[in-house]
């Protein structure tokens, strides 16, 4: 009976540690299960922190920009929007600026090259996780120049002063290739070398490689007067060095034809595209001479009253052409179709023509890197001073190669004033999306008979007009180029229309 007992009592506890092994199981399993989550979720933080820039849309159809110069270096620290490189595109120069705070990795293209829009053009790296000591060993400046930054320049600055140098020290050594040799390997940097467009063009004129000169501006700058300064010192030794060659190949060259492969610069290559589009559509010219007397009156009393008043900040002389401009608003209220566009209707693919409540007349200006159209928005609600500040601040702006894609996009109609150069007569073309173009003469002093036939002098001036003949017929052109003759002729009708 006892031993009975016993038995039971054995089986109950066997059954009893059993249970208590089995639930300690369970136990570890769910505790080990809750410790192994983390684990995972730690090996997903290791995110990639090399950040790719892209190329924004500047607008305006633009599928690529020019590299202008870079104002940052591989290894270098750059803050958010803090200047990364200086594009050029369809005649405007923009700066794009960094949308991370990181350490520059790599440069997809160097100064000069075509970047596209979209695809990226400088690598950064945001360094989510980096010690402040790591960064400032990263943008220390003994290093970048020697150390951590000579891996990643290999490419795009160790290799081209190496091919240039085997050309010359392999040819020969003699003391003439020596000096020329020198300038090169002192700065061969593409991201140092800092220029204005302008300045730019006048190396790619006189065929200069502009990495290669010294710059003494600010920062670094190539001005000018380097350029200058360089090709005295290129061209002097080969002077001394080449008389003897050059008298000898010039009657040989005069019974042959020569020709010499110039590359179109990126002005240039601009306006080869825009003036090609341009010539699809079908001109017609319209002409007329202008009479500018009472309008050189009216000039001559403008300006005597600015140059009393003398106000900083403000013009103290006005041009004709503010007047001009002014007249072809007022005559664009009566005849709307000239501030037009022509397009396809996407539904009824159609051509259609898109009316513009503003008038954006764009200005043809000379600069040094080629001709550009600055826009003045919205003459309508602008004065003939206003319009003349702005055109004061546009050719600034053009002269120095700052112009803004907002100062050269939205144009409705253009003006281009082509008599302050010289030439009477001139066929202009119009600019894509839009209908119409004026251009402006010289102004020149002629005899002329007045009411009572008496011989009179007078200043005129001609107006040539070019309009888009699918949408503009003869007689809206002429009667439009009338209102603007009018207007001009007799310059006080502007005060009716002052706002």
């Amino acid at each position: 009976m006892y031993t009975m007992f016993l038995q039971r009592g054995s089986r109950v506890i066997r059954r009893q540690w059993q249970l208590y092994q089995g639930l300690n199981r369970i136990t570890d399993s769910q505790v080990r299960g809750a410790y192994r989550a983390p684990r995972g979720f730690h090996s997903t933080r290791t995110m990639q922190v090399v950040k790719p820039v892209l190329l924004a849309d500047v607008g305006e159809g633009i599928v690529e920009c020019e590299i202008i110069q870079w104002f940052v270096e591989p290894d270098a620290r750059v803050e958010e929007f803090s200047p990364l490189c200086e594009v050029q595109s369809d005649k405007a120069s923009v700066e794009i600026t960094s949308r991370f705070s990181g350490v520059v990795k790599k440069l997809h293209y160097e100064a000069g090259e075509m970047a596209k829009v979209g695809k990226p053009f400088v690598d950064i790296d945001i360094q989510g996780g980096a010690k402040q000591e790591d960064l400032d060993a990263l943008t220390a400046p003994e290093p970048s120049s020697g150390g951590a930054s000579e891996p990643l320049n290999k490419e795009g600055l160790s290799k081209p002063p190496q091919t240039h140098g085997s050309d010359s020290n392999g040819t020969a050594t003699s003391a003439g290739d020596g000096p020329k040799s020198q300038p090169a390997t002192v700065q061969k940097s593409k991201f140092a070398s800092l220029a204005t467009p302008a300045v730019r063009h006048l190396s790619k004129e006189l065929n200069i490689d502009i990495t290669e000169i010294q710059g003494t501006g600010k920062d670094g700058r190539v001005l000018k007067e380097d350029i200058y300064r360089f090709v005295e010192k290129r061209d002097s030794p080969a002077q001394s060095t080449q008389p003897t060659s050059a008298s000898s190949s010039i009657p040989a060259s005069t019974d042959k034809q020569t020709e010499t492969t110039v590359q179109l610069t990126n002005t240039q290559q601009q306006m080869f595209k825009t003036m090609t589009r341009s010539l699809s559509i079908p001109h017609f010219l319209y002409a007329d001479e202008v009479d500018f007397s009472s309008l050189v009156e009216l000039r001559r009393r403008l300006n005597r009253v600015l140059s009393q008043s003398g106000k900083e900040g403000e013009v103290s002389k006005i041009s004709y052409l503010p007047f001009i401009v002014k007249a072809v608003s007022l005559a664009l209220y009566q005849y709307p179709t000239l501030n037009a566009r022509v397009d396809m209707d996407a539904q009824t693919s159609k051509p259609v023509l898109i009316h513009r409540s503003q008038h954006n007349i764009g200005i043809a200006m000379d600069t040094p890197s080629g001709l550009v159209v600055p826009v003045i928005k919205n003459v309508g609600a602008r004065n003939v001073l206003s319009i003349a500040e702005e055109l004061v601040r546009l050719q600034a702006q053009a002269v120095a190669g700052k112009l803004s894609l907002q100062d050269l996009s939205g144009g409705t109609i253009t003006v281009s004033n082509i008599g302050n150069i010289g030439g009477t007569y001139l066929s202009p073309v119009i600019v894509e999306k839009e209908v119409a173009i004026l251009g402006i003469g010289r102004m020149r002093t002629i005899p002329a008979f007045d009411d009572q036939d008496r011989v009179v002098k007078k200043q005129v001036c001609n107006f040539s007009w070019s309009a888009d003949h699918r949408v503009v017929d003869g007689a809206a052109m002429a009667r439009a180029a009338d209102v603007v003759r009018r207007i001009v002729e007799e310059p006080d009708v502007m005060v009716l229309h002052l706002r």
